[in-house]
Formats: C-alpha cells, structure tokens, sequence
C-alpha cells in the first residue's frame, strides 16, 4: 500500500521561503517519477513540479520557475520542494504524487497516488 506524508507547509510572509518534504512507502521509491501539485478552494488542482526517477529530469510550472527547486532523495524516500521568494499568489495546498512510470510528468491524470496535501499561506 502506497502511501505519501507531506510536511513543512506554514505561513510566511511573501519574499520568504519554505521547503516541503513527501516521505513516501509502499513500494521502491527510485523507480517512480514524482510530482508537486497545489490547489486552491474553487480551482482544479494545478502543477507545480515533477522530477524522473533517477532526479535527472526536471520540469516546472512557469509561474514557479526560478524560485521553486524539486529534488529527491532516495536513501530517505522523500520527495522536496524548496520554495524561494514565496508570493500571495503561491497560497494554496500542496500535494505530493507519485506515478507508475519512472518518467517526469506535468499532467495530473497519469499520477496513481497522492497525499493528504499541506497548507502553504503567504502574506502580503
């Protein structure tokens, strides 16, 4: 049974940083490609970033590239999101989620799992 804990969401004030953590068990963790998603109430759940298997494919949302950085560590079977220069507009819940093939994906339907999400909130 997979299953995905994600941690270290909070409230900061814009300009500020955070990093999220996704500690993932179930099944081996460097053979699946990983993903960061986030939503807000009313709006379907958006990408933010995906990383491949073995780390070495990256790919991001423009609205977060050059501030966010994914990574993974699989000695930990966790999956990061550093986030810099956190903005209002990054407020939302950030869910890790984790597919069954080893390549990076944008796409939120060819994920199979998911976490229960954390709470990100950026002041003004």
């Amino acid at each position: 049974q997979v299953q995905l804990v994600e941690s270290g969401g909070g409230l900061v004030q814009a300009g500020g940083s955070l990093r999220l953590s996704c500690v993932a068990s179930g099944r081996t963790f460097s053979r699946y490609a990983m993903g960061w998603f986030r939503q807000t109430p009313g709006k379907e759940r958006e990408f933010v970033a995906t990383i491949s298997n073995g780390g070495i494919t990256t790919y991001y949302a423009d609205s977060v590239r050059g501030r966010f950085t994914i990574s993974r560590d699989s000695a930990k079977n966790t999956l990061y999101l550093q986030m810099n220069s956190l903005k209002p507009e990054d407020t939302a819940v950030y869910y890790c989620a984790q597919r069954s093939r080893g390549a990076a994906s944008g796409s939120r339907l060819e994920y199979d799992y998911w976490g229960q999400g954390t709470q990100v909130t950026v002041s003004s």
